[in-house]
């Protein structure tokens, strides 16, 4: 059974920094492209980035380029998403997903609040 858990959120002032981290289990996470979204109280949930089985190629939001990185450890089965430079207008939860074909995977989510 797929399990992602994700960490690492909490409540940061702007200009700061966090890295979520996203761990996985049971199943062979290297052959899942790895994605991270985010959903703010009354908005959608969008696509933040995202990074490819092998981690050779990603992918950024305008919103979040040049702030945050998207990395994996395919060895760890472990994601991460490393924010800096933090806005208030990125407080959201924020949720790792991983797909591969027709199959998509979620996590719980995590508050990031980014408040002075």
């Amino acid at each position: 059974q797929v399990q992602l858990v994700e960490s690492g959120g909490g409540l940061v002032q702007p200009g700061g920094s966090l890295r979520l981290s996203c761990a996985a289990s049971g199943y062979t996470f290297s052959v899942y492209h790895m994605e991270w979204y985010r959903q703010a109280p009354g908005k959608e949930r969008e696509l933040v980035a995202t990074i490819t089985s092998g981690g050779y190629s990603t992918y950024y939001a305008d919103s979040v380029k040049g702030r945050f990185t998207i990395s994996r450890d395919n060895a760890e089965k472990m994601g991460y998403l490393q924010m800096n430079s933090l806005k208030p207008e990125d407080t959201a939860v924020y949720y790792c997903s991983v797909y591969w074909r027709v199959e998509r995977y979620w996590g719980q989510g995590t508050q990031v609040t980014v408040s002075s």
